[in-house]
């Protein structure tokens, strides 16, 4: 009895410091700047000082403009999930279920893909990418993030759907179904805790990119979220209210999409865990 409390005493306290520096961020982005100047972010705040001045500042300010730089992550980061979620389930199931020549050494290039730092890459896609007229623009930058996420998506979804029971599959084909029936119809319908846990990781990852975004968005107009949030940091001056109110704003997507699919994605996740 006493080691179970004990136990639960520790996660709480590990939780509550996890989480401190979040609620940190909360309380100081509804805390009028000389306030948090003065008194400091680490207390109570007082409940008639607060205000939602920063938020509407952060998002409507045409210096900032954080509300265009949500709508461009919101953009590039849904493409860049389903497009690379959709080619990679397919070439999953080709890896997983069908024999054709040269397979070990694609799934080898597709591991090896994965392991190439991103950073050795950026100086041969800039020339790529001014000579085909993709800098600059979210086409090019979608096509990026699709392009990585194949790899690592191929790879997840190939183990998970080595979890389905291979006698379905055969049956299904003893039955006259056809490879891509089978697909759609036995393999997906069963994958979906899987193909949400790809998804919300590649969306996530996507959303919280900077060090791409900042190299092939120069334009105003096409910068993203993280981009736009950066700008909110001053060069002789920093409002941390403003700064706050950003940042709980850019990350309000992945922690809303997570609440709302977390049971998919613990799902996916654990099963892809799993020896079976």
């Amino acid at each position: 009895m006493f080691k179970t409390i004990l136990i639960n005493l520790i996660v709480w306290i590990l939780a509550l410091a996890w989480t401190l520096p979040y609620i940190g961020i909360i309380a100081i982005s509804v805390m009028p700047y000389r306030e948090v100047i003065v008194k400091g972010w680490f207390r109570i705040p007082d409940i008639n000082s607060l205000t939602l001045k920063n938020y509407i500042e952060a998002l409507n300010n045409p210096l900032y403009d954080l509300a265009t730089g949500y709508k461009n992550s919101l953009i590039v980061a849904s493409i860049s999930t389903l497009i690379p979620l959709i080619a990679a389930a397919l070439a999953a199931y080709a890896f997983s279920n069908l024999d054709f020549r040269l397979k070990p050494l694609l799934f080898g290039l597709i591991l090896a893909i994965m392991m190439v730092p991103q950073q050795l890459t950026v100086v041969p896609l800039f020339f790529l990418y001014r000579n085909l007229r993709l800098y600059n623009t979210m086409q090019g930058i979608i096509l990026l993030h699709s392009a990585w996420g194949i790899a690592w998506i191929t790879f997840f979804l190939r183990n998970y759907f080595k979890f389905i029971p291979r006698s379905l599959i055969e049956a299904a084909r003893v039955d006259g179904a056809s490879d891509f029936r089978i697909f759609s119809k036995i393999v997906l319908p069963l994958s979906i805790p899987g193909l949400m846990a790809a998804a919300l990781l590649q969306f996530t990852w996507v959303w919280n990119d900077l060090f791409y975004a900042l190299i092939f968005l120069v334009g105003r107009e096409n910068q993203v979220i993280t981009q736009k949030v950066v700008m909110l940091k001053g060069e002789y001056h920093i409002d941390w209210g403003l700064l706050a109110a950003g940042s709980i704003i850019s990350m309000s997507m992945p922690v809303i999409l997570y609440a709302v699919f977390n049971k998919y994605f613990m799902k996916g996740v654990a099963a892809w865990g799993i020896k079976r």
